[in-house]
């Protein structure tokens, strides 16, 4: 398309391998972004995130952190990042500065247990919907802007009601069926869940892995076995 000479002038003067300061202080007020991640086999999810402002926590200038809240189980973000650890994080500030920030990176999913020992300062948060199950921590490969010229510029107003309904699973108060899906899922087939193992099948699985991380640790103290979501994440 004609482009190499200005994508490369934007590469070489905007694309940084860390979160410089002004960076850094723009993570820490917003109160959303939007999440990519891919399976192994390259298939895409896009989703979004929110909390209040500095849920995504910026442990220093290479990681970022942020709480997974109670939601619809399906689990696909972890999913991903289970099996591919590749993400890309799109902040919005639509309020303020109308500008944007990405940050692409490789994640690992940790329990909520072994990042507060890592990070004791990170707060509880008093909202039942909002206490994090597991963490999501990204070590940052690029950062770079999202120019202002097509982000338009909105204003919050105050919510109508009780506000944000965090953790709940009132199907109306979550959005219920807005798009009418359900009344032509029937046309796509019949569902079918993947095949789950039984309990004492899981149960092998679950002690063989422990074995397997408890023999790490013996070996490698400094590998040592933090919980079952602290492992390293490979493609």
């Amino acid at each position: 398309m004609g482009t190499t000479e200005r994508a490369d002038r934007f590469y070489a003067d905007q694309v940084l391998d860390r979160l410089n300061t002004r960076m850094r202080e723009f993570v820490t007020r917003q109160e959303m972004f939007f999440l990519a991640t891919a399976d192994r086999h390259g298939e895409c999810d896009n989703t979004f995130r929110a909390g209040p402002p500095g849920f995504l926590h910026v442990l220093d200038d290479r990681t970022l952190a942020y709480p997974e809240y109670r939601g619809n189980g399906v689990q696909a973000s972890l999913g991903n990042i289970e099996e591919n650890p590749h993400v890309g994080l799109l902040m919005m500030d639509f309020l303020r500065d109308r500008i944007g920030l990405h940050v692409n990176g490789r994640a690992r999913v940790v329990s909520d247990d072994a990042m507060r020992r890592t990070h004791e300062g990170l707060p509880y948060d008093s909202v039942p919907g909002r206490r994090a199950q597991v963490w999501v921590e990204v070590a940052v490969e690029e950062a770079y802007i999202h120019c202002a010229k097509h982000i338009p510029h909105l204003q919050k107003v105050p919510r109508d009601g009780s506000g944000r309904a965090w953790g709940t699973d009132d199907m109306k108060r979550k959005g219920g069926d807005f798009f009418g899906a359900a009344a032509e899922s029937p046309e796509r087939g019949p569902f079918l869940p993947p095949p789950r193992a039984d309990a004492a099948t899981w149960r092998a699985e679950a002690e063989r892995v422990l074995e397997q991380a408890e023999q790490r640790q013996s070996a490698d103290e400094e590998d040592a076995f933090t919980g079952w979501f602290a492992r390293d994440v490979t493609a």
